[in-house]
């Protein structure tokens, strides 16, 4: 167990720890105690890439130990940190730098439900190398967090200010920053550019919380051009993919019988993929995130820059509280 400390490569190392990402208010602001799932709760789906039916289950997590992936068919823990993605081609990959088969894909959407729903500590079991699909979205994961419900436990989170402004770019002019937020909340305005598709360019600008990310952003999903099928299957990947779990535009068309959910469900979904992507700080993030077409690459370089530089962020929030529930541990 950790209570109240972070865990080796953590930014919070060395000083108390508020807990993993969490949006704890509709207005953001973290809150002092920590949270966990009540109980257990599972689903089995497909893998994006990996087409295996992998089965899944949240689990209440200890105090203090944040997010960790658990890959029940190796016996292997992976915590779900920024410093261990492994892979951001198409989607965000976790593993451990010693053991090449210890990794867990597509994390984004079910670290982005957490994230909202406030979870500070959480076990997530997989018996494969890459979380469900399901249909594509954030979705089925706040369903899921719903049915199991929530409780406070031992432990005050904290949350990341940042104090300067950061930003990453790549060479076709894609481009992420995270700069100073005047109020204790987490702003985000992003822009897409797909041009001559159904996409096109779209822009969303949002606070997020706990509502405005269930109402806004979860059942927006993945998306893909028709002409990029053929070559991903043939690089391996999207072996499990369908019209069931994806969005798939074929220049001005959407090949979804179903048609899309919002008119600007691919920005939507971008930006539940920075959710998920900046989950991975370690702790909320009191800031403002502003990019244009970035994804999951330029999402984990941010952090990384972020973090290259203490004078670009502190801790705040919690040491009030957490210092009370030291003093009560030691009591009881």
């Amino acid at each position: 167990m950790n209570f109240g400390f972070a865990p080796s490569g953590s930014p919070f190392n060395g000083v108390p720890r508020n807990g993993l990402a969490g949006y704890g208010s509709p207005s953001y602001g973290p809150a002092f105690v920590r949270r966990r799932l009540k109980g257990s709760i599972g689903c089995r789906g497909i893998g994006l890439h990996t087409g295996r039916t992998i089965a899944l289950t949240l689990h209440p997590g200890e105090p203090g130990a944040g997010i960790v992936f658990h890959r029940s068919d190796l016996g292997l823990d992976i915590p779900a940190r920024y410093d261990l993605v492994v892979e951001t081609r198409l989607c965000t990959q976790i593993g451990l730098p010693d053991n090449p088969e210890a990794r867990v894909g597509t994390i984004e959407h079910v670290m982005a439900a957490l994230a909202a729903a406030g979870i500070d500590d959480a076990r997530i079991e997989l018996d494969g190398p890459e979380v469900p699909i399901l249909d594509g979205s954030a979705a089925p994961f706040l369903f899921l967090i719903d049915c199991a419900g929530t409780a406070e436990q031992f432990g005050a989170r904290r949350a990341i200010e940042v104090l300067r402004s950061v930003r990453v770019e790549d060479k076709h002019g894609a481009w992420a920053e995270l700069s100073p937020n005047s109020e204790p909340a987490f702003d985000v305005d992003l822009t897409i550019d797909f041009g001559e598709t159904a996409i096109g360019r779209q822009s969303l600008a949002l606070r997020i919380s706990v509502e405005s990310f269930r109402q806004e952003l979860a059942q927006a999903r993945t998306f893909t051009l028709a002409e990029d099928v053929a070559r991903l299957r043939a690089a391996g990947l999207a072996q499990g993919g369908s019209l069931d779990n994806a969005v798939v535009v074929d220049g001005p068309m959407i090949l979804n019988p179903g048609g899309l959910r919002q008119p600007d469900e691919f920005v939507r979904h971008k930006l539940l993929d920075v959710v998920g992507d900046l989950a991975l700080a370690g702790a909320p993030i009191t800031g403002r995130f502003t990019g244009h077409r970035s994804g999951h690459a330029l999402n984990n370089q941010l952090l990384l820059a972020l973090f290259s530089d203490q004078r670009n962020w502190r801790p705040t929030g919690g040491r009030a509280m957490a210092e009370v529930s030291a003093a009560k541990r030691v009591a009881a």
